[in-house]
């Protein structure tokens, strides 16, 4: 697939970003760029909801955002969402809403997938080094820290502060004093103590922030004379005395943008408390952000660009994790992709899939995933199997991929309609279920099986054809028989899956 155009939105707990970029030669070239202080974070009121004159601001910036969309594929497009989402109890009605909107899908991403893509934007635009770099970026919500080598994090972490959620709760009508600004220093170092020592253990060289924070604070020192080119501690404690004295940032008069202002407070303890815990001098702004990440997240993911995917190294792990037995699972696999492959080139219009690609990979995942679950018990292990997929952090996965990996996974076996009641059955997951039931159910015997054995076809009216070798069949007496037990599973399902004795 040759892309073109691609574009990002990061719904932040502080502000809601839209980059579109161009890709030349694996390269990223900005087209376009919108930024709105939504200040989402903010409107989340204190039984965890985002109340209502805090969403219709949102929905009105996309709306904005959705005209500048408009037209583009639907696989070009990543919108992701934060803190404020991630935290939020009416999150699912705001998403649903927002989706409608904009005409694209959002994912909830996980602190430390966020932390992942932050790093990957970042190292991007930096000049390639031998050693390690701290990456801190302190959004509306949450602050991640990473530390790297290249391209690739070594340890990372998200905390849950940010410049909006602690200028909200310490720092009321923008108002400093010694007090407040003294308990939101405790409660960051709060934070910050559950990875101080692993983080100064591992160690870098130097020191980068992204996010609006780092570039005003940035600002203020260069044009104080406290740096040439980045954020001091001396100018962070300098600031924080002015700050004080002053009582709010209204008054210093320092060239703070007005949107800025707000969070300041919140933003500036933050940062001098990180300073503080992580003995750092000196820390460089930089440009690039989580979109970014996404940005080239996103190119990794088409294989054209010098990223992998990191979602493939991510199932590789598990496999390793969890003990998988690999032989076995490259037999499902084999078997699950020739289904799929071979009924695709029938299919593709009726199936209506939007991104074969991305479906093949799924199913190629969930087949090689598919018995983690043996190592906590035999017994129901598709189930095992489905939890883990579900609620473990799995870097490079959204939310929602790991929900409908998880849940294909959970087809692998056992009654559909026990299994599905809560899945929607779409045809795409209909399809993709039924060719890893198959390949699951031919592989039982943990021998190879051929697959020239088998065709799998999908039909104009939507039913789904398995042409067996029937010289094959007469000898696998139990298979023959628990061919006939799952077709009268889809068939309580209304999904008509045929089995034709000859090929």
């Amino acid at each position: 697939m040759s892309l073109h155009t691609l574009a990002a939105v990061d719904l932040g707990s502080n502000s809601f970003h839209l980059q579109i970029v161009r890709v030349v030669d694996e390269m990223l070239y900005p087209l376009d760029s919108l930024k709105e202080t939504v200040r989402l974070g903010a409107g989340v009121t204190p039984d965890k909801n985002i109340d209502a004159k805090t969403a219709e601001r949102a929905f009105a910036t996309l709306r904005l955002f959705a005209e500048r969309l408009r037209g583009m594929p639907k696989n070009h497009v990543r919108v992701v969402g934060t803190n404020a989402l991630r935290i939020a109890k009416n999150a699912q009605p705001f998403i649903r809403e927002a989706e409608l909107i904009l005409g694209f899908p959002i994912e909830i991403i996980a602190g430390r997938e966020e932390a992942r893509l932050i790093y990957l934007g970042v190292a991007k635009s930096l000049p390639p080094a031998d050693h390690d770099r701290l990456v801190v970026d302190i959004g509306g919500g949450s602050t991640e820290l990473i530390i790297g080598h290249r391209l690739k994090p070594k340890q990372m972490d998200s905390l849950y502060m940010g410049c909006v959620s602690y200028s909200a709760r310490f720092f009321a009508d923008g108002l400093i004093d010694k007090k407040s600004f003294r308990d939101a220093q405790l409660a960051a170092r709060t934070e910050l103590e559950q990875i101080r020592e692993t983080f100064i253990k591992e160690g870098w060289r130097e020191a980068y922030g992204s996010s609006g924070t780092a570039k005003a604070l940035a600002g203020i020192m260069i044009e104080n004379g406290f740096s040439q080119n980045g954020i001091t501690r001396e100018g962070l404690e300098w600031l924080r005395d002015r700050a004080l004295k002053a009582g709010n940032f209204r008054e210093l008069g320092l060239g703070i943008k007005p949107d800025r202002i707000p969070v300041m407070a919140g933003g500036l303890a933050i940062m001098l408390t990180i300073f503080e815990e992580l003995q750092l001098r000196r820390m460089l702004p930089v440009d690039t952000a989580l979109r970014d990440g996404v940005l080239y997240d996103m190119l990794g993911r088409t294989h054209q660009a010098d990223i992998p995917d990191v979602r493939a190294a991510t199932v590789e792990q598990f496999a390793k994790r969890y003990h998988v037995d690999f032989q076995q699972t490259e037999r499902v696999s084999g078997l699950a992709l020739h289904f799929f492959t071979g009924a695709k080139s029938v299919a593709a219009t009726d199936l209506e899939i939007q991104n074969e690609y991305a479906a093949q990979e799924r199913l190629k995942w969930a087949a090689k995933l598919h018995e983690i679950g043996m190592v906590i018990a035999q017994a129901s292990f598709h189930k095992h199997s489905a939890y883990i997929l579900a609620n473990a952090d799995m870097p490079g996965f959204s939310k929602r991929e790991q929900a409908v990996l998880a849940r294909l996974v959970l087809a692998q076996r056992g009654k559909l309609g026990k299994v599905l009641a809560d899945t929607p059955l779409t045809d795409d997951f209909i399809f993709e279920a039924i060719c890893l039931r198959l390949a699951v159910l031919l592989s039982r015997s943990r021998r190879y099986v051929a697959a020239k054995y088998f065709i799998l076809t999908h039909e104009a009216d939507k039913s789904v054809t398995l042409a067996i070798d029937a010289t094959w069949l007469s000898a696998h007496d139990l298979t023959d028989y628990a061919l006939t037990l799952e077709v009268a599973e889809w068939k309580a399902l209304s999904v008509n899956l045929a089995l034709r004795k000859s090929i």
